[in-house]
Parts: structure tokens; sequence; C-alpha cells
């Protein structure tokens, strides 16, 4: 009964963030470049960071056709995004730096050589905000992919008190979906390499978040 009660939490969720999400004016740029590349069978990973996915939950089910994947934590937290996603069509892999962490890259690097497209939450799921962890790295070394960065800027917003101050657009509001230009990394063979690698990402993503400084100090 609990899990059927569950299960029926997560649907009436799904369904509410669709409703939601219908009101906002999305505009999306520089999508064609990584779908172009994608399309002749180069490997993808959509980075974002935790502070602005919800604006992309609806939108995204349009990419559910390709088999994509997305790694979120073994939290009760996790639970519930897990359920909202694979709702959307993604394939879910169970897993964060600290439960599971290991083994949810291997999985995660054999679906992208398998469907070719993944995303990563860079600094989820609980910060510190703004800072890149390792796993977005290891996957594009392990699939070959190239690192896509996203990012959405809302007109207006409500930002929560959470770690990360948690982006939720206004309803009927403007929302921009914003692709950068794809990022590729050769290997890393040093520990030295790999840190140079993490933090290019990092400093590429910060001017991105919303609210940067007042995040960071």
């Amino acid at each position: 009964m609990k899990n059927f009660r569950f299960r029926v939490f997560i649907w009436f969720l799904y369904r509410f963030i669709h409703m939601y999400s219908a009101t906002l004016r999305l505009r999306v740029e520089n999508e064609n470049p990584w779908l172009t590349h994608f399309a002749g069978g180069g490997r993808v990973l959509l980075c974002v960071w935790h502070q602005q996915f919800f604006s992309l939950i609806r939108y995204y089910r349009r990419y559910r056709k390709y088999g994509p994947s997305l790694m979120i934590s073994r939290s009760r937290d996790g639970e519930i995004i897990a359920g909202v996603a694979g709702l959307t069509g993604w394939h879910v892999v169970r897993a964060s730096s600290s439960r599971g962490g290991g083994e949810g890259l291997q999985q995660m690097v054999r679906r992208l050589h398998a469907t070719g497209i993944a995303a990563h939450i860079l600094d989820g799921p609980r910060g510190p905000a703004g800072v890149v962890k390792k796993g977005a790295i290891s996957m594009t070394h392990g699939a070959g992919a190239a690192i896509v960065p996203v990012y959405v800027i809302a007109d207006k917003a409500w930002y929560l008190n959470s770690w990360d101050r948690f982006q939720l657009p206004k309803p009927f509001t403007k929302v921009t979906i914003r692709y950068g230009e794809m990022i590729r990394f050769g290997p890393a063979d040093t520990d030295e390499e790999f840190e140079r690698q993490r933090k290019y990402l990092e400093n590429a993503m910060q001017p991105g978040m919303i609210g940067f400084q007042n995040v960071f100090g």
C-alpha cells in the first residue's frame, strides 16, 4: 500500500509539474549544433546546475525517443526526482558520489555508449553550489562524449532558501534554455590534468548560475 501511495503521489507531482511548466513561455537557443553532432553518431552529455533543472523537466520529454539517461542519488529526495524523471521517459541510474558512485558511473558510461545521450547535474544533490564534481569528467572520458553546457534564464522567478537558491520560474514568465558550445576533453593521464579539466568546466559553467555572487559570497 505504501508503494502504491508513493506511485500515486509521483504521478500527481509529475502532472502538476507538467501543467505548471506548460504556462512558461519557452525560448530555446543553440540546440541544433549538438543535435546535429548527436545525429551524426556523436555522444553528448548535457550538463546543468542543480539550481536550474526544474524548467527542463517538461521540455526534456522530447528527448525520450533517444533513450537518454540521468544519474539520481539514492536519497529519499532522489527517489522522488527519479520517479518524475522516469515518467518523463528518461532512464534513471540510482547513485551519487557518496553512495554507489563508481557503479553508477559505469552504468552511465555504458548507457552513453548504447544511446549516445545523457544528462548530468553537476553539483547535485547537495552541493556545494557551483562546484563541478568529478562525475561529468569521468563520464566524458569513459564514453568519449562531448559536454553540452545548459543554462536556464527566467525573466521572473522565485529562488528558494536552499543550498543552491533553487530556481522556480513564475507562471507565464519567459524562460530561455540556452545550450553552450560543446566542450571536448582529451585523455587525462594525470590527476593534475583531470583537475584542470574539471576546473575548466566549472569556470565555463559558473557565470550561468543565477545569483552567482549571492551564492558564493
